[in-house]
């Protein structure tokens, strides 16, 4: 039997049994629907929250593994770029100013970046965008100092090669030379009788001994003279040559190519000389100047000095 409700009825002091339109009922109904709804839709989004569905909880396990290999990847790039600027800053102060060339300026290394970051606009997810331009502008740096050190390679191989040529050793080695005539300029040549310029430096030492090129070059001329008697003419190139006269004989020939320390000839008297010497001459844009500031890499400073105080005293000439 359907349990009928009742409510008080203050006017006639009687209860009454409630009855239920359709209105009514549709009403409550409809209430309840919606409370339920309410209640079910909270209770399942605090269950997903605090428990997720699978394919839920491995996509966010993968966002934070994800994040995790962008911060090892940034990190890694961070370092690759302060190497790369220690890079940059050893070639612009080190290497360059050892070669004689100008630093790389700041608008080259940094050329044709712009382009790539109008490239980047185009990713919509900020941190591979973060990413990719570090990568990209990287990548630009690197090309700039791989054609900076492509350049610098060249120029050292250049510079190498005019280095072994300058003169820069003795042509008689300290084992043999006995005295060395310091004195440049105007002297009294003792079998001519008058004073005539001496534009080179004489080496005493026995009929015989070991002569050196001092750089690297080309046998310009290897014949005999009436004044230098047996001579040899080195051409360095850069502007250099060198002369080495009144040799007992040379062993090279002209066109020979010859390295620096190579034996050319052997000390002698022929030619306008008075004892055995070798007579050398340096020569910059055909013009002779002082011998005696090419071959200070032989001697210490300090014999350098005491070498240039005694020659300078000589007053007689072998040639």
């Amino acid at each position: 039997m359907a349990r009928i409700r009742f409510t008080y009825n203050p006017e006639n002091c009687k209860y009454e049994p409630i009855v239920v339109t359709g209105k009514k009922f549709s009403q409550e109904a409809g209430l309840f629907i919606c409370i339920s709804f309410l209640i079910g839709v909270m209770g399942v989004l605090v269950h997903n929250q605090k428990y997720p569905y699978r394919d839920e909880t491995l996509l966010q396990e993968e966002n934070r593994a994800l994040k995790m290999q962008w911060r090892v990847l940034n990190n890694k790039l961070e370092r690759t770029s302060d190497a790369l600027a220690n890079l940059e800053q050893s070639d612009d102060q080190n290497y360059r100013v050892i070669l004689d060339l100008e630093p790389l300026p700041k608008s080259v290394r940094e050329a044709g970046v712009g382009g790539r970051e109008v490239e980047s606009a185009t990713i919509t997810y900020p941190l591979i965008r973060v990413v990719y331009e570090k990568v990209e502008k990287l990548k630009n740096r690197l090309d700039i100092e791989l054609q900076s050190f492509d350049k610098l390679s060249k120029e050292l191989a250049e510079k190498e090669k005019m280095w072994a040529a300058r003169p820069a050793i003795q042509p008689v080695s300290n084992d043999d030379l006995e005295h060395l005539h310091t004195l440049f300029g105007l002297r009294f040549h003792p079998l001519l009788g008058y004073v005539r310029p001496h534009k080179g430096l004489d080496f005493t030492a026995p009929k015989g001994s070991p002569v050196y090129a001092t750089g690297d070059g080309k046998v310009e001329y290897a014949e005999y003279s009436d004044s230098f008697g047996q001579v040899v003419y080195l051409n360095h190139g850069y502007n250099f040559q060198t002369r080495y006269a009144h040799l007992t004989r040379f062993i090279v020939s002209r066109g020979e190519t010859v390295k620096r320390g190579q034996v050319i000839g052997y000390v002698g008297n022929s030619g306008l000389s008075v004892s055995p010497h070798l007579h050398y001459e340096v020569l910059y844009q055909g013009i002779q100047i002082n011998p005696i500031n090419f071959f200070q890499r032989d001697l210490s400073n300090k014999e350098y000095e005491k070498l240039i105080e005694l020659g300078s005293r000589e007053t007689i000439s072998l040639d």
